[in-house]
């Protein structure tokens, strides 16, 4: 509910705060007083595109604020809570500023926020109506869903619906190709799979290879020298000679008094080393031999694995991987049929699934059509239109995740005419009284949108007028009501009464608004049914009025 509304500085505006009500609030003045300046305000303040020119004559800036009542569940809370605003209580105040120099700067609870931020805010909180109306009934865009809230429809399986069958067209769409492009490829795989088998590489084996290979180099490399070695050990030189200067000092010892025991026991352990090293160097000289055609076959092989491994870019040690990878490939182009043939019968099924649930939604759709057709006729003939006739067409459309129909209200304004759109078939009168009959219909309990009728009774007066006026009051009782009015009919049935008025002081133009009481309202009702002069008769039909 709309509770508040504070302009300064906008248009025709000094200073203004209103207080609306729940109910049917209305607003009536002279032609020329004001009363759209108001509207223009609390469509500046939620976000809507329109003039640009809304500051005041000679003011730095203009603001407007609205404060609404924002229950729990309200569906503003969602959009307040995805633009990371938390509101604890159930008071919503939007304030929006237009500077001198056109910049607008809009604030939701004082923190500032975007105007499509205050767009979307505006969807769920105020729904306006009017001849000129493209946001509401006259939009075919929206006609579907008020059909479906019209007859309360859930359409949660069928957007389910929609998605699964979305979701296995893709996975078979997504499947399809990834064959057509394996199978492309499957003669290239074969080989390459068949190239990696015959070498059968395993992790780790490049660098034994080139250890071993290394290894073998090394080898050759020292191996005669080696030899040379243990040959010079081995011969009849050092040791030979180590052992004839053994046995003459081992017979001289005895007569040399012990001065040759140390030379003795010097020979005695170097001939043991001499021994140790000539077992280590045949030890070596051992291990060293290889068969050359070792280190041939060990070279062709860690060759062959880099060049394989180059050729598919990859390390050697990630060749065995890298079979077992396109082995899968394979395999899953072998599986394909067998796969394929799995989805299309996911994919068939979720295109029934999709086609049962639409098929349910677009009966009951024509089933509610009917309904609604027989309920707006109902409204209309009170309204002074029981030649109209209102149709409810239910068309086929492209299917979608609301289903597969296009839905359009039409009218005809008499029998045999052409039935066409509505604001392209009715006249200005004709047009606000289908839009009122056609909002009594499908307003069920809609209390979080405030609903502003702007003159919607132009075109109308007497017993229709007053008729228009019964079901804005109806209306309230759903929602609250803002009503713009010439007609002293629709003013009596108001819960709030407010009076636009211009005036002129020092060639400055000012419009004000003033809530009106009792006996105001029957002086406001009475000029809106005499003109200026108001006379006793005017005021007790004004008096009759507000009994009524």
């Amino acid at each position: 509910m709309l509770r508040t509304l504070d302009i300064r500085d906008m248009l025709l505006i000094d200073r203004l705060s209103l207080g609306f009500g729940p109910g049917l609030n209305v607003l009536t003045g002279e032609t020329g007083a004001g009363k759209s300046i108001l509207l223009d305000c609390l469509g500046f303040v939620l976000g809507w595109r329109g003039r640009a020119d809304l500051v005041r004559q000679g003011a730095a800036q203009g603001e407007v604020t609205a404060v609404f009542d924002l229950p729990p569940g309200h569906p503003a809370r969602a959009i307040l809570s995805e633009a990371g605003i938390e509101i604890a209580d159930e008071e919503l105040i939007l304030r929006r500023v237009n500077g001198g120099d056109g910049r607008k700067t809009g604030f939701v609870n004082d923190r500032r926020v975007s105007g499509e931020v205050l767009r979307q805010l505006s969807e769920v909180l105020v729904e306006l109506h009017g001849q000129h109306d493209d946001r509401g009934l006259l939009n075919p865009r929206g006609h579907r869903a008020l059909l479906d809230a019209f007859a309360a429809l859930d359409t949660a399986g069928l957007r389910a619906a929609w998605s699964a069958r979305r979701e296995a067209a893709r996975a078979l769409h997504e499947a399809e190709a990834a064959v057509a492009a394996a199978r492309a490829e499957e003669e290239y795989l074969r080989h390459a799979v068949a190239e990696l088998e015959d070498l059968a590489p395993e992790p780790g084996e490049e660098a034994v290879l080139d250890g071993s290979r290394r290894a073998m180099q090394a080898a050759d490399r020292i191996r005669e020298d080696v030899g040379r070695a243990l040959q010079n050990l081995g011969g009849q030189g050092a040791e030979g000679a180590m052992l004839d200067a053994t046995r003459w000092l081992e017979g001289a010892a005895e007569r040399a008094e012990g001065r040759l025991d140390a030379p003795l026991a010097a020979l005695s352990r170097a001939l043991i080393e001499l021994g140790e090293a000539h077992r280590g160097v045949e030890d070596a000289l051992a291990a060293l031999d290889f068969d050359p055609g070792a280190l041939e076959a060990t070279e062709e092989r860690l060759f062959a694995l880099r060049a394989l491994a180059r050729k598919h870019a990859v390390l050697p040690d990630d060749l065995a991987a890298l079979a077992d990878a396109l082995r899968d490939r394979l395999g899953r182009i072998e599986a394909a049929d067998a796969t394929l043939a799995t989805l299309q019968a996911t994919a068939a099924e979720a295109d029934r699934a999709y086609e049962r649930a639409a098929d349910g939604i677009a009966a009951a759709r024509r089933e509610a059509a009917a309904r609604l057709d027989a309920a707006v006729s109902a409204e209309l003939a009170p309204l002074k239109m029981e030649r109209a006739v209102f149709r409810t067409i239910v068309s086929d459309a492209e299917p979608g995740p609301e289903g597969r129909d296009g839905v359009a209200f039409t009218v005809a304004t008499n029998p045999g005419a052409p039935a066409g759109p509505l604001d392209k078939i009715a006249s200005g009168g004709e047009l606000s009284r289908f839009l009122l009959a056609l909002k009594v219909c499908l307003a069920r309990g809609n209390d979080a949108l405030v609903l502003i009728f702007d003159e919607i009774d132009r075109g109308v007066g007497g017993a229709t007028a007053d008729a228009v006026g019964r079901r804005l009051r109806r209306l309230s009782d759903e929602a609250q009501v803002l009503v713009v009015t010439h007609s002293p009919q629709v003013a009596a049935q108001g819960d709030l009464h407010f009076r636009v008025a211009k005036s002129v002081s020092q060639d400055v133009t000012t419009s004000t608004v003033s809530p009106l009481a009792d006996e105001e309202r029957v002086d406001e009702i009475a000029r809106m049914l005499s003109g200026d002069r108001v006379t006793d008769a005017a005021a007790e039909a004004a008096r009759s009025l507000l009994a009524g």
